[in-house]
């Protein structure tokens, strides 16, 4: 008797793309003072994500098609703790705010990729 059951992998999606948050400390406090304010300002909305250096997967299935935005705010999703944004399991909801702190090490190139995206 042949088995015809084909097995599936489970589709792995990281939650860390092992990149630091910040080059230097001038960065890292300029991501985290945009964030914290963030929070602040949406703290009495409990439909207003707000996250920092958080991976978001848009993509269903393409683990390989992944950002991780310095800061994001999504509206129309609950606060709360995740390890990773998959967009599908937020009702579809991609973030409509995302920034992006610049680096010395930036390069044009990748700064109209993160733009695209």
């Amino acid at each position: 008797m042949i088995d015809t059951t084909v097995a599936t992998a489970a589709i792995v999606y990281p939650d860390s793309d092992g990149m630091p948050m910040a080059d230097n400390t001038q960065q890292f406090r300029t991501i985290v003072t945009i964030k914290e304010n963030l929070e602040a300002l949406f703290h009495n909305r409990d439909d207003v994500f707000v996250a920092g250096d958080l991976l978001w997967y848009p993509v269903e299935g393409r683990p390989d098609i992944r950002r991780a935005p310095d800061v994001l705010v999504a509206f129309g999703r609950p606060k709360g703790d995740r390890g990773l944004y998959r967009q599908w399991e937020e009702w579809g909801i991609a973030p409509q705010v995302v920034f992006e702190v610049l680096s010395p090490g930036n390069t044009a190139e990748e700064l109209t990729e993160k733009r695209a995206f």
